[in-house]
């Protein structure tokens, strides 16, 4: 019966973020946690907590990578993580972060090729971006999706032409291959 005490225990954490009671769901996580260190939900919940109401981006960390340990095939926290990595630009710990999502069976294809593609597209690598765009399309079964994958590629190759008018092609500040 505990179990389902913790279970219900988090969906109501779950309620309570969505009902923007920021502090209740943390405390729910925290409580849940102490009854099982092991709640992938729960760690990913707190992840995001610390990251997007607190700023704590060590905590937050640590709290996804112990997710994704506790429940291999638990999706959430691998999209939390690759949005957290994109966020503090760390692009090479994204960039290994998603070659393991692939071979993650639970996770969204599409979504991680789009993820590839976003990182070449902020690191300035127009090309490359494109054709993660066009990977996701392949993986897609969604249409609305897809739509929204081609705009992408339409804006990147609007961004080729502005690049290579201004000669910013792979040699903007601050970004490097």
């Amino acid at each position: 019966m505990e179990s389902m005490n913790t279970d219900e225990l988090y969906l109501e954490s779950e309620a309570d973020i969505k009902n923007n009671l920021f502090a209740e769901a943390f405390r729910k996580c925290e409580s849940i946690l102490y009854e099982d260190p092991k709640h992938a939900p729960a760690h990913n919940s707190l992840g995001w907590l610390l990251k997007t109401q607190f700023d704590n981006y060590e905590r937050a960390e640590n709290h996804f990578i112990t997710a994704m340990k506790c429940d291999p095939l638990y999706p959430h926290p691998y999209f939390h993580y690759a949005t957290f990595l994109n966020d503090l630009e760390r692009y090479d710990d994204l960039s290994r972060h998603l070659e393991k999502c692939l071979t993650i069976a639970t996770l969204e294809k599409s979504w991680i090729f789009a993820k590839k593609a976003m990182m070449e597209e902020l690191k300035f690598n127009f090309m490359e971006a494109i054709s993660n765009y066009e990977k996701a399309i392949l993986c897609c079964l969604n249409d609305d999706k897809i739509k929204s994958y081609q705009e992408d590629i339409d804006r990147c190759l609007l961004k080729i032409k502005i690049a290579e008018k201004k000669d910013l092609v792979n040699t903007a500040p601050g970004f490097s291959n």
